[in-house]
């Protein structure tokens, strides 16, 4: 992309004002590059967290470990791991607690567990059938009465009963208002579809209390791509409200999330409390090379900040049916909040390390952003993914820095004549000088950086009357040349 000639005529002499001082201050001492924390940890998770691990479930215990368990490539087998960080989750070793029968119930494609902490003891809900015919499962439960599910016997609880003996799965549990409630996605053989999102209230961790509720069927397009269907629940409760996400369709590209909301007031049994969006709110994006986003859970991270848990591949070419193919990885990323309650899910980050955001010191909610090509403070944060960036090792300098865009892989945030443009790298020293930063702690400012040009010594991204200009960094990090690194 070309740089575009947009510096109007009125402004040549602030430039050329400008590029003396640069001229001035390209003499001063540089500061030794150093990534600076922010208000929160900038825990080195990268994606995928853990590969091959579809239908991923992680839970953070009051004992500070976090579980991770999700479906192996066999399907043979319930495993469970567990580590003090979400980053060491992809390190951390296995154990197989559970193995599948040799034939009858149990005995085929275990699918989808999930682990949770009952009133002293642990349960895994999961999936299994009886045979290799398609649609065959059922919902099983297991308990382990010691403090580390990792040690400790597993006993089989037996078959969840619901109001059909039909294709059931993807059971998942939680508690409100002193009631427990099971969720899970079944076949109604009344009616057109694979599966149904249903509720039901339970008496104990592997029984529920008629009457079972439907709260969602596959009712719009992208839900009945391949196959209509309604499965996977995950529940959050924020803000007032309880949301329930779900995925639809097959299990390939077409593969997305949907969401469901209720009062946290209203009788969840009564389908009239649940509203539905009518559009996916993750799904596939090609830029970022995530295909079929879906079948998550919620966690939090050390410091409170609800992230998203889910797997995705990076292909769409798939051979034979997508259940065989093994390559949905297991993902994270933050989850924020409109200023509604809502949640906003934004996109699937690209592959590598999370990326973070540049919040404007100066500024209450302001974020170094970027609109197409053109570098913005945004204050209005309707696309969170656009104020998103990874920093990675400098293109010019190892020892540095770029800031790569994250709903724009392959594109930088680089400066010439005074002005920040977001460009693709074309390779060459120019754009690769230009596009490199020195990312120093701002002295005056405990948790503030400046972005330093690598090729200015002095000068930097700073926020000029609402806008980003590269412009003179003040010694003390004032005069808006500061900012804080969140997540």
């Amino acid at each position: 992309m070309a740089f575009p000639n947009t510096v109007p005529r009125k402004r040549l002499v602030s430039v050329l004002l400008f590029i003396l001082l640069l001229v001035m201050l390209i003499m001063t001492q540089s500061h030794k590059p150093t990534l600076a924390q922010g208000p929160i940890s900038l825990e080195e998770i990268e994606n995928p967290l853990i590969p091959q691990r579809a239908d991923p479930w992680m839970y953070r215990h009051t004992d500070g470990y976090y579980y991770f368990t999700g479906s192996v490539p066999a399907y043979d087998r319930i495993e469970l791991r567990r580590a003090e960080t979400i980053s060491g989750l992809s390190t951390a070793p296995t154990v197989d607690i559970w193995h599948k029968r040799d034939r009858g119930i149990m005995s085929m494609h275990i699918w989808a567990p999930e682990i949770h902490f009952i009133d002293g003891k642990w349960y895994i809900y999961y999936a299994a059938a009886r045979t290799d015919a398609p649609f065959d499962h059922r919902m099983y439960v297991l308990e382990n009465t010691a403090s580390n599910p990792l040690e400790g016997t597993w006993e089989e609880k037996g078959q969840i009963k619901t109001a059909w003996e039909s294709f059931s799965l993807d059971a998942t549990t939680f508690e409100h208002n002193g009631t427990r409630y099971l969720v899970w996605a079944q076949r109604d053989p009344r009616v057109r579809g694979n599966s149904n999102l249903y509720i039901a209230a339970m008496s104990n961790p592997w029984t529920i209390i008629e009457p079972q509720v439907e709260l969602t069927r596959p009712t719009y397009d992208w839900e009945r791509i391949g196959f209509w269907v309604n499965e996977g629940a995950a529940v959050l409760k924020r803000n007032g409200r309880i949301f329930i996400t779900y995925s639809g369709s097959a299990t390939d590209s077409n593969y997305a999330m949907g969401l469901l909301t209720a009062d946290e007031d209203s009788d969840l049994l009564d389908p009239e409390s649940w509203t539905k969006a009518r559009e996916p709110v993750f799904f596939t994006n090609a830029r970022t090379g995530q295909y079929g986003p879906g079948h998550n859970s919620f966690t939090v991270s050390a410091e409170g900040d609800d992230l998203l848990v889910y797997h995705a591949r990076n292909y769409t070419e798939i051979e034979g049916d997508p259940l065989y193919d093994p390559n949905r990885h297991a993902r994270v990323q933050k989850l924020y909040w409109n200023e509604d309650g809502t949640p906003y899910f934004g996109i699937p980050v690209p592959d590598g390390p999370l990326p973070v955001r540049f919040r404007a010191a100066s500024e209450e909610v302001a974020y170094l952003a970027h609109d197409g090509d053109r570098a913005i403070l945004d204050a209005n944060l309707t696309q969170i993914e656009r104020s998103q960036f990874r920093v990675i090792p400098g293109l010019a300098d190892a020892d540095a820095y770029s800031l790569e865009s994250t709903n724009q892989p392959g594109h930088y945030l680089r400066h010439r004549d005074g002005v920040i443009w977001l460009e693709a790298d074309d390779g060459s020293e120019p754009f690769t000088s230009d596009a490199t930063w020195q990312i120093t702690r701002a002295e005056g400012r405990a948790e503030g950086i400046w972005i330093e040009s690598y090729n200015m010594s002095g000068a930097g991204i700073v926020a000029q009357e609402g806008a980003l200009v590269l412009g003179p960094l003040a010694e003390d990090g004032a005069g808006g040349g500061a900012f804080v690194v969140e997540r």
